[in-house]
C-alpha cells in the first residue's frame, strides 16, 4: 500500500510540475513545427512518373524533355493576383521525376488492350472535318470506340516496372507507327446530366477525346478501388474538337486574332505535316508541366483557400436561393437534385459537415432589373462605380439579409442564387463570384432557361461546379506556372490546355461526369491543411500576446505536436490524414488562445479585415476570365 502511495504521489508531482513549469518560468516554449504569426512550412518531395508507351528514345530524348520541367512549385491564390496581390500558401512541391519508355512486351499488351476494347464506330464530325481540309497528310479512313474508364483502369493496374501509380503517373502514348493500329477516339458515355437525362457523351462529337484520368478509388461508376493517380494522353488517337487536333489549316481557332497552339496527332509530326519531327518532344513536355502539373497534379487555388468565416468552419449550409422567372416551372424542384448535390460536394470538403436549403424568391424588383441590366452591359447601380458584371453581386448584398435564414445553426451559409429565367437569353450557365475588392469569394450563381435546358443542363452539375470553385479550386484547363510566374488558360500559346478537361472532374467543361477527381482531392486537401496550420499560427501569436499567455501553454505545444504530423504526412502525400491533423493543430490553437483570454472569433474576424486592408482592397477588375460561359464557340461542334 505504501509503495502504491507513493508511486501515484510520484506521478501527481511529476504530472503537475510538468504543467506548472511554464507559467513558473514564465518563458514561453519553443516550437519545432508551430510558427506563431508565420506561413505553413509544407514541403513535399513529389514522385511524378512518366512513362512512354509507343515512343523510341530516337523520339523523344530524355534531356531535352527534362530541361522543360519545372523543378518546383509553389501555389499562389490566383484571383488575388488579379488585384495585384501575391498571395502564397506556404507549400512547396519539389518535383521528383521517374521518366520510363515502356519495353516491347508491356506495349505488346497495352495495344492487345486497346485493340480487345474497340468498336467500330462511324467518323466522328470532327474526323470528317479534318478530312476535308487542304493541309492534313492523310485521311481518316474508320474509327473505333474505346471507353476511357477502362483504359484508365488497365493502367492504374498494370504499371511497367519501377512504375507506382498510387502517384502521380502520365503516360504518354502513340499507337500509330505499328501494324496493328486501328484509328480510334475514347469515349465515357455513363454519366447523362441528372436532370435532364442529356448524354453529353454519347450525343456530342465534341465529347470525343484522346486524353482521361483522375478517377478515385470510389467513384460511383468506374471507382478504382484504391487510390490511383493516372492520366494518359494518347497521340495517336482522334482527330478530336476539344484540343483542336482536327485544324491544321487555321492559325487562329477561338477567332481572338491570335494563333491557337494545338498538339495535333501523331501523323501530323514530320516532313510536310503539320509540325516537324523535332518539336515532339517540347510538345510532350508542355502537355507534362502545363496540363498533367500545373492543371491537374499540383493547382493553385482560384480563390482564397480560407472561406470567408470568422473561423474556419466545421457545418456549412448550401443555401440555395432560386428566383422563379420560368412561368409554370419550379426550377428549384425540377432542376437541383440535392441528394446528388450535398454527397459530391462532401466528397471534397471532408472536413465539413454539410446542409442543404433552398427558397424560392420572386423574380421581380431589383432582381429582374438587375439581371436585365446585366445581359445589356449596363450597371444597375452606375453611382457605385462597380462594372455591370457586378450587378447580381450588388443586388443580392443589398438583399442578402432575407437569405441568412439558418442564423446560429451553422458556421458558414454558402450564399447561391438561382436565375430561372422565362427566356432564352443566359449570359452563362454560372460562375463564382468575388467581392470586386480584393479577390475573396463571394456568391454562386447559376441559370436555367428553356434554352440551357434544350442544351442538356439543369441546375444541379452547374452549383456543384460553382461551389468547386467558391471553396478554391480553378479549372483544368487554366491555371498558373509557378517557375515563370504565368497565369494562363486555354487561348494563343496555350489554346492545348484544353487537353486538362479530359479528365475524370466536374471542374471541366466537357460535361462526362459529376465527381471532383483524384488530383482535386488532393489539391483541397492541401490547400485545407495549408489554411489550417496558418489559422493555427494566427491564433498561437495571439495567445502568446494575451493577458494570461502561460495558460495557453499546454495547448500550443500540443498544437507544434500537431502541426508535425500533418507536416509528416504531407511530405508522405497522405493528404488528407495531413489536413486531420492540421484540423487538430487549429482546434488545439484555438482552445489555448481562448484560455490565454483570447476572443478567438473575433479574432479571426479581425485579422481577415486586416489582411483585406493591408491588401489595398480599393481596386475593381472586369472578372470574365473566371466566368464559365455557356456559350462554347468554335471548339465545340454539335
Amino acid at each position: 500500500m505504501k509503495r502504491t502511495t507513493f508511486a501515484l504521489s510520484v506521478v501527481f508531482a511529476v504530472i503537475s510540475g510538468f504543467l506548472a513549469a511554464p507559467a513558473a518560468s514564465g518563458a514561453p516554449p519553443t516550437y519545432d513545427h508551430l510558427d506563431p504569426g508565420g506561413q505553413p512550412a509544407l514541403v513535399e518531395d513529389l514522385p511524378v512518373n512518366v512513362v512512354f508507351i509507343g515512343y523510341e528514345r530516337p523520339d523523344v530524348r530524355q534531356v531535352g524533355f527534362r530541361k522543360e520541367l519545372p523543378e518546383t512549385y509553389e501555389p499562389i491564390v490566383r484571383s488575388r493576383a488579379g488585384y495585384g496581390i501575391e498571395e502564397k500558401l506556404g507549400i512547396t512541391h519539389r518535383y521528383r521525376y521517374n521518366i520510363r519508355y515502356a519495353d516491347a512486351t508491356y506495349e505488346n499488351r497495352f495495344f492487345n488492350e486497346l485493340k480487345r476494347l474497340s468498336e467500330p464506330a462511324p467518323l466522328t464530325l470532327d474526323q470528317e472535318n479534318y478530312n476535308a481540309q487542304q493541309d492534313n497528310v492523310l485521311n481518316v479512313r474508320a474509327n473505333h470506340h474505346i471507353d476511357a474508364p477502362s483504359v484508365e483502369r488497365w493502367l492504374a493496374r498494370n504499371a511497367p516496372e519501377g512504375v507506382d501509380t498510387r502517384r502521380n503517373t502520365v503516360y504518354l502514348i502513340d499507337w500509330y507507327d505499328r501494324p496493328d493500329f486501328e484509328f480510334h477516339v475514347y469515349t465515357k458515355m455513363d454519366e447523362p446530366d441528372p436532370d435532364t437525362g442529356y448524354n453529353f457523351g454519347q450525343e456530342r462529337s465534341s465529347r470525343k477525346i484522346v486524353a482521361w484520368g483522375g478517377t478515385t478509388a470510389d467513384d460511383e461508376e468506374n471507382g478504382l478501388g484504391s487510390t490511383r493517380r493516372v492520366w494518359f494522353h494518347d497521340l495517336s488517337a482522334g482527330p478530336e474538337n476539344w484540343g483542336g487536333s482536327w485544324n491544321v489549316d487555321d492559325a487562329d481557332l477561338d477567332f481572338d486574332g491570335v494563333p491557337d497552339y494545338r498538339i495535333p496527332t501523331a501523323w501530323e509530326y514530320g516532313p510536310g505535316a503539320y509540325r516537324p519531327r523535332s518539336a515532339l518532344t517540347g510538345d510532350l513536355a508542355k502537355l507534362t508541366r502545363y496540363v498533367a502539373l500545373d492543371l491537374l497534379f499540383t493547382t493553385s487555388p482560384l480563390y482564397p483557400v480560407e472561406l470567408p468565416t470568422e473561423e474556419p468552419p466545421e457545418t456549412v449550409n448550401v443555401d440555395s436561393n432560386t428566383y422563379e422567372g420560368w412561368r409554370g416551372v419550379d426550377a428549384s424542384a425540377e432542376y437541383i437534385t440535392p441528394g446528388l448535390l450535398v454527397p459530391e460536394l462532401s466528397e471534397l470538403m471532408h472536413r465539413n459537415e454539410l446542409t442543404y436549403d433552398n427558397q424560392d424568391l420572386p423574380y421581380s424588383g431589383d432582381a429582374r432589373r438587375c439581371y436585365q441590366l446585366l445581359v445589356k452591359d449596363k450597371s444597375c447601380y452606375p453611382e457605385l462605380g462597380y462594372p455591370p458584371f457586378a450587378n447580381l453581386f450588388l443586388q443580392n448584398s443589398f438583399q442578402l439579409r432575407r437569405t441568412k435564414d439558418d442564423g446560429d445553426r451553422v458556421d458558414y451559409e454558402l450564399p447561391i442564387f438561382n436565375y430561372s429565367l422565362g427566356d432564352a437569353t443566359a449570359p452563362a450557365l454560372g460562375f463564382a463570384d468575388d467581392n470586386y475588392r480584393d479577390g475573396t469569394q463571394s456568391y454562386v450563381f447559376a441559370f436555367v432557361s428553356p434554352g440551357i435546358v434544350e442544351a442538356g443542363y439543369g441546375l444541379t452539375t452547374t452549383l456543384i461546379h460553382e461551389v468547386g470553385h467558391h471553396v478554391g479550386l480553378s479549372h483544368p484547363h487554366d491555371g498558373y506556372d509557378s517557375e515563370s510566374g504565368v497565369d494562363f488558360g486555354p487561348s494563343g500559346d496555350f489554346f492545348f490546355a484544353w487537353a486538362g478537361d479530359e479528365s475524370n472532374s466536374i471542374m471541366s467543361y466537357i460535361d462526362l461526369n459529376w465527381d471532383f477527381s483524384q488530383f482535386d482531392r488532393d489539391n483541397m486537401d492541401r490547400f485545407q491543411t495549408a489554411a489550417l496550420i496558418e489559422a493555427a499560427n494566427r491564433l498561437a501569436e495571439e495567445a502568446l500576446s494575451a493577458e494570461r499567455p502561460a495558460a495557453a501553454y499546454f495547448e500550443l505545444r500540443n498544437s507544434d505536436r500537431a502541426v508535425g504530423r500533418a507536416e509528416e504526412a504531407f511530405a508522405g502525400q497522405n493528404y488528407l490524414s495531413a489536413m486531420r491533423n492540421a484540423a487538430s493543430a487549429y482546434d488545439l490553437a484555438a482552445k489555448g488562445a481562448r484560455e490565454a483570454g483570447v476572443d478567438v472569433e473575433r479574432s479571426q474576424e479581425s485579422a481577415r479585415l486586416s489582411n483585406q486592408a493591408a491588401r489595398g482592397a480599393t481596386s475593381i477588375h472586369q472578372p470574365g476570365e473566371f466566368i464559365d460561359t455557356l456559350e462554347e464557340g468554335p471548339r465545340n461542334q454539335p
